[in-house]
């Protein structure tokens, strides 16, 4: 190249470069999406880009993996396409990256995948056309043998699959990646309605090459650490039951003294009562007895348990706080570097429901439930069928049959008909040695149906293959832990939402990625709606369109929450004729997107209030989610802060 032509593209770049400085003098704006009039191009930099001032020259600054960026202005120099970036849509501009460090992002959804044990793993293929024809099922012998070949790792270099999930379970929060949807299709995969995805499947840190080391056996490894937490019911009629629990857990402690001093497992214990300003006497609402990191060891666990009583006062009514006790062993139990977490609700009566004044979580069993699975806790419900609680019994059951539901598994409920506390005895011997079984765990084979043991109690055999499934998935976890860097690195490639082999199956779970400040902007946002539409100064055609243009802009570009309401005092989508430019070329939206005024007004009021109350326990949701520091990733590597991240569930979204 001669140096008149060299000279000639500098010179381009300086006046790219001076044009740009030269828009902001005014007020600049990022490129628009095409075919849009108000969704700007954003773009996701890759690990290990960095930032210059002018394309191809000047020091290189590295930049946040992940940082979601605006697209100003594209250039080609030399070759090389260069993308000026920005921090904000209102011209807050911060330099050039090369355009193969970026992937372009239009939206804010994401999918991680869901845990493959005893499933087929996703595969990544190379084009759409080879995802339709084999991903969706439709030559099963040629996708078998291909599935066969990426297992083994003998794919040709024109295979028209590219890579396939981890052989683990990834945990987003352990080890952080992106699989930010670019584009997608409609599809069917056997009689469902899918997705075809285009993705790019980026792990956070730089992939680490696979060193050769033993498969973790029980005599090279560690048992399977397990933290046990008891969330007990301690109003007046649970005296027996909380002995009885007692007297599970010392046999256990004994058990594991005996045959497997090594044994990692540890105990805790909350007690709930219910709301204590309504009646005097009722003490405390939660109290933590028994923290996991004291109760390694039967001595440390029963000098703390020892003062657990009853109350001598009956509460107001029947029903109690058992959330709120759920919600306490989530947020103040030490889990530590537990792998397998359960709680184990026990408790004769039904639950206080998030619109119940007197609740102290302000959470529905479907946003605690997601609370617990953020925190990787399996929650187990022993409900006390006892005749003094009759008339509560079928909504108790359907309430706690919500709130113990386990993706891929169904719920961990159990009914102790009668309340007998012999019964109840022996249900919780049974699922404390299911569990210690599962620490010592000596293989890596899929639970059998027979391992349940012999019993004529269905309902405890239906129980017992679930725990072993669910034992079975934690385990192989914990043996197959995935180096940080086994999420393939594939910037480009599509995949099926749904397993071909199980149609009705899912393969990931989508998700918003929000930062900590998006999430406090949301939680305030959703919360000055339902006040404003409290207050009767929303109509009903309004109130919906303030849910779903801040629904949708959290989705399409949470940084322009703030005054997409009217409740705020702005317009939002619909005022503004955004609001079908913002929905459509979404591949996934939440519910309130389905809901029409036509369907509003055709509600019974007792639809229409459920349909708040759900809206209202997001809010406590978004809370409880900000305030749980521990699971909130830093891209940086510094401290939480505001600029953190959480893949947020799409479901959880208004």
């Amino acid at each position: 190249m001669t140096r008149v032509v060299r000279g000639l593209l500098i010179i381009t770049a300086l006046l790219v470069s001076g044009s740009a400085l030269a828009q902001e003098a005014g007020e600049s704006k990022p490129l628009l999406i095409e075919g849009k009039k108000s969704l700007y191009q954003r773009a996701l930099a890759k690990p290990g880009a960095k930032l210059v001032s002018i394309p191809g020259k000047g020091d290189a600054a590295p930049v946040t993996p992940f940082t979601a960026f605006y697209v100003y202005s594209r250039v080609e120099i030399e070759g090389k396409n260069w993308v000026q970036v920005g921090y904000d849509s209102h011209g807050k501009k911060g330099g050039w990256i090369p355009d193969q460090d970026l992937i372009e992002w239009n939206h804010g959804l994401t999918v991680s995948f869901r845990d493959p044990a005893g499933h087929n793993r996703a595969m990544l293929f190379r084009d759409a056309e080879q995802a339709s024809k084999l991903g969706a099922g439709t030559n099963g012998a040629e996708l078998d043998s291909l599935y066969q070949a990426a297992i083994k790792d003998q794919l040709p270099p024109d295979s028209p699959v590219v890579a396939l999930q981890p052989s683990a379970y990834v945990d987003i929060k352990d080890d952080f990646y992106l699989v930010p949807i670019r584009e997608f299709k409609d599809v069917f995969v056997g009689p469902e309605q899918g997705r075809l995805l285009r993705v790019s499947t980026v792990p956070h840190n730089a992939p680490v090459e696979a060193v050769a080391t033993p498969p973790a056996t029980p005599e090279s490894g560690k048992s399977l650490s397990t933290g046990v937490v008891f969330v007990i019911d301690s109003t007046l009629s649970m005296a027996p039951y909380i002995s009885r629990t007692k007297a599970a857990v010392r046999k256990i402690y004994d058990r594991i003294a005996k045959k497997d001093p090594q044994g990692n497992m540890a105990f805790g214990l909350v007690a709930f009562r219910d709301e204590t300003t309504s009646v005097e006497g009722l003490e405390y609402r939660t109290m933590v007895f028994a923290d996991l990191q004291k109760g390694s060891t039967a001595k440390e666990f029963f000098s703390q348990v020892g003062e657990v009583e009853t109350d001598k006062v009956s509460n107001k009514d029947f029903i109690e706080d058992s959330y709120a006790g759920i919600k306490r062993a989530i947020d103040d139990i030490s889990w530590g570097d537990f792998q397998a977490r359960y709680i184990i609700l026990v408790t004769d009566a039904g639950a206080r429901e998030g619109n119940d004044p007197l609740s102290g979580t302000k959470m529905g069993a479907d946003t605690l439930r997601q609370l617990a699975r953020d925190n990787n806790a399996a929650i187990f419900v022993l409900h006390l069928l006892t005749p003094a609680g009759a008339d509560n019994h079928a909504s108790a059951e359907k309430q706690y049959k919500a709130l113990s539901l386990y993706p891929g598994i169904g719920d961990l409920y159990y009914g102790v008909k009668g309340g007998a506390v012999s019964e109840f005895g022996r249900i919780v011997d049974l699922l404390t040695d299911q569990l210690v079984a599962q620490m010592r765990r000596p293989d890596t084979a899929e639970p059998s149906t027979q391992e349940a043991g012999a019993t004529q109690d269905q309902q405890l055999t239906q129980l017992q293959e679930k725990v072993n499934k669910l034992g079975y998935a934690l385990r192989m976890q914990y043996l197959d832990r995935p180096r940080k860097g086994n999420i393939p690195v594939v910037f480009d490639a599509w995949m099926v939402d749904r397993d071909p082999k199980e149609p009705q199956r899912k393969t990931v779970d989508v998700r918003v990625l929000l930062t900590r400040d998006q999430l406090s902007e949301l939680y305030q946002m959703l919360r000055e709606v339902l006040e404003t539409a409290e207050e009767g100064l929303l109509s009903p055609r309004n109130f919906l369109d303030d849910i779903k243009s801040l629904a949708a802009t959290a989705s399409r570009d949470p940084e322009r929450m703030a005054g997409s309401t009217r409740s705020s005092g702005a317009k939002n989508l619909s005022d503004m004729g955004f609001m079908m430019e913002y929905i459509e070329g979404l591949p996934y939206t939440g519910e309130v997107m389905s809901v029409s005024l036509e369907d509003w007004r055709n509600w019974p009021a007792k639809r229409q209030l459920e349909f708040i109350q759900r809206l209202e326990e997001k809010v406590s949701y978004y809370r409880a989610l900000h305030d749980h520091t521990d699971l909130w990733v830093s891209l940086d590597g510094g401290p939480v802060d505001g600029d953190s991240v959480f893949p947020v569930p799409l479901e959880m979204l208004p």
